[in-house]
């Protein structure tokens, strides 16, 4: 069974910090690049992050650049993204995804024809 689970989501206060996780399970992330997506309520999804398989490349939405670290450690099987300076407006459910190499690229990521998906987790920045 391949799947992706993510965590780490929660409330926090503006001007606060979380770090998302997304666990693989049935494959390793070694072939695969991945992306972070977001759901706002009553937005549609859009690509927050994304970095290659080897870590060589990321990239980030202009709302979350300066703020936001996309990591991964394929040892453990799990991709980060650190959320630093939060703000209301990054409350969104959080998805992460995974594209396998063959079908994408080693040198660059996108949010794109990703093969699996989390089922998200929710991030709600308020006072």
């Amino acid at each position: 069974q391949l799947q992706l689970v993510e965590s780490g989501g929660g409330l926090v206060q503006p001007g606060g910090s979380l770090r998302l996780s997304c666990a693989a399970s049935g494959f390793t992330l070694d072939n695969y690049n991945f992306a972070w997506f977001r759901q706002a309520p009553g937005k549609g999804r859009e690509g927050v992050s994304c970095i290659t398989s080897r870590g060589g490349a990321t990239n980030y939405a202009s709302s979350v650049k300066g703020r936001f670290t996309i990591s991964r450690d394929n040892a453990k099987n799990t991709v980060y993204l650190q959320m630093n300076s939060l703000k209301p407006e990054d409350t969104a459910v959080y998805y992460c995804a995974a594209r396998h190499s063959n079908t994408g690229s080693i040198t660059i990521c996108g949010y794109y024809g990703m093969d699996y998906w989390g089922k998200g987790t929710l991030v709600t920045v308020s006072s």
